[in-house]
């Protein structure tokens, strides 16, 4: 048995120990149930369930949730379009999260698959500062596909 300040009581019956954490006005908790024999300690479980419950709380605080952002582009994409779509992507990256760019073709653009693979290599270039692709771009059915990761030094802090 250990009592609330940590210090070791020995071993006792359960109606001791029940006794001396009902005179205290605390709990008796089983910590070590398979141990020889079993550890218990006294204490307010309450107050135990609290501290566990913000300790949760702030582990979650402090972790950085990864967001994946998607924009989508076109074959036959105009430069003002172009310059507007890669400054939100811009933005994405600064923010830290990653990137997904879709190019979509549509008809009789699937013969021209080095146009998207051209505006994906463009994007490569202008957002070298920002981030970099996580591999080479893919091809899922009508949808070419790239992956823009943030560079480290930049990001949410």
């Amino acid at each position: 048995m250990v009592s609330e300040d940590g210090e070791q009581l020995g071993i006792l019956s359960l109606d001791e120990a029940l006794k001396i954490a009902q005179g205290k006005g605390l709990d008796l908790v089983e910590v070590a149930p398979n141990g020889k024999p079993p550890v218990c300690r006294i204490m307010d479980y309450g107050k135990y369930l609290y501290t566990e419950q913000k300790r949760t709380q702030q582990a979650k605080k402090k972790q950085k949730r990864i967001q994946v952002k998607e924009m989508k582009f076109r074959p036959m994409i105009d430069e003002h379009d172009y310059n507007f779509k890669k400054k939100h992507v811009i933005r994405f990256l600064e923010g830290g999260d990653r990137v997904k760019i879709t190019v979509r073709f549509r008809g009789r653009e699937l013969a021209h698959k080095d146009k998207g693979f051209a505006i994906l290599q463009r994007l490569k270039v202008d957002l070298e500062e920002y981030g970099y692709p996580d591999k080479g771009p893919s091809f899922e059915g009508i949808h070419m596909v790239q992956i823009f990761v943030p560079k480290p030094s930049s990001g949410k802090n």
